[in-house]
C-alpha cells in the first residue's frame, strides 16, 4: 500500500509541477484575476470515522469500537473562466477503511458464497479486530471559493464523487484471547481475501469549511459486498479534511 501511495503521489508532484498553465481572467467589473499558480486544495487529507449502514443486527452488536477512515488526494483546480470563485477539482488518491469489531471473525478466506460473520462471544477471540479495505481513487469536485485569491481566508463547498478500484482488503486480529478476556498469546493474525468485495465502487462526496479546514462527509452507492455475497452494506465517512497547495 506504501509503494503505491508513493508512486501516485511522486507522478502527480512532477506533473503538477512542470504542467502548470497560466490564466488571467476578467471579473465582471472589468477587474482582472491572476489565477497563476493559485493554490486551491491541490492536496486533500482527510481523517474520517467510519459507518457501515445496513447492517443486520447479528453484525451491528458486535461492531464496536473507534472505526476510522484515511483518504489522501493529489487535485488538479481548473477555474472557470467566466468566474474564478467557481472550478472543478479532479485527481488520484488512496482511500482506507476500517471498521472494528468485538468478539467477532469474518472469513474472507470462505469459501462459501455468503460471506461469514460469525460471532464468538462464548469461545476464543482477537482483543482487537478490523476489516480494512483500500482504494485507488479518481475524485472530481465542483468547487466554490469565495475568496480565490485567498484559499486561507476563504469560504469553500464543493459537492462531487469519488470512483475507486480495490487493491486490497483483509481482516487483522490483534491478541489472542479466551472467553474470559484473559490473554492466550499475543498472536497476531491477517488474512488477505478480495474475493467478497466489490471492485469498483461510486462514493457521492460533499464538504463545507474555511481556509484549510473542512468538514466532510461520503455515502458508498452500491454495496460493499458483491451481489449475494451478504447484506446490501453502504459505507459512510463523516470527518475532517485538511487542504492546501
Amino acid at each position: 500500500m506504501m509503494k503505491i501511495v508513493f508512486v501516485v503521489f511522486s507522478c502527480f508532484f512532477f506533473s503538477y509541477t512542470f504542467a502548470q498553465d497560466s490564466t488571467n481572467t476578467s471579473h465582471a467589473n472589468t477587474k482582472k484575476f491572476t489565477i497563476t499558480n493559485r493554490p486551491n486544495d491541490h492536496l486533500m487529507i482527510q481523517l474520517s470515522s467510519d459507518h457501515w449502514s445496513g447492517m443486520p443486527d447479528s453484525i451491528k452488536s458486535h461492531q464496536q469500537g473507534f472505526s476510522r477512515g484515511f483518504n489522501a488526494y493529489f487535485m488538479f483546480d481548473k477555474p472557470f473562466r467566466s468566474s474564478p470563485k467557481y472550478s472543478i477539482g479532479f485527481g488520484l488518491g488512496i482511500s482506507t477503511s476500517n471498521i472494528v469489531f468485538k468478539r467477532e471473525n469474518i472469513d474472507l478466506k470462505s469459501n462459501s458464497v455468503l460471506l461469514p460473520f460469525t460471532p464468538v462471544d462464548s469461545t476464543n477471540h482477537f482483543k482487537k479486530y478490523k476489516l480494512a479495505t483500500g482504494y485507488l481513487e479518481v475524485p472530481l469536485e465542483f468547487r466554490y471559493s469565495s475568496k480565490p485569491l485567498e484559499p486561507n481566508k476563504s469560504f469553500k463547498l464543493a459537492l462531487g464523487g469519488r470512483i475507486g478500484t480495490l487493491v486490497n482488503a483483509h481482516t487483522k486480529g490483534k491478541t489472542l484471547q479466551d472467553k474470559n478476556n484473559s490473554t492466550i498469546n499475543n498472536y497476531l493474525q491477517k488474512e488477505n481475501s478480495k474475493r467478497f468485495i466489490n471492485g469498483t465502487r461510486f462514493i457521492a462526496t460533499a464538504r463545507v469549511g474555511y481556509g484549510i479546514l473542512s468538514l466532510f462527509g461520503a455515502y458508498q452507492l452500491g454495496n460493499i459486498l458483491k451481489t449475494g455475497a451478504g447484506p446490501a452494506l453502504h459505507l459512510y465517512q463523516v470527518g475532517l479534511t485538511i487542504s492546501g497547495l
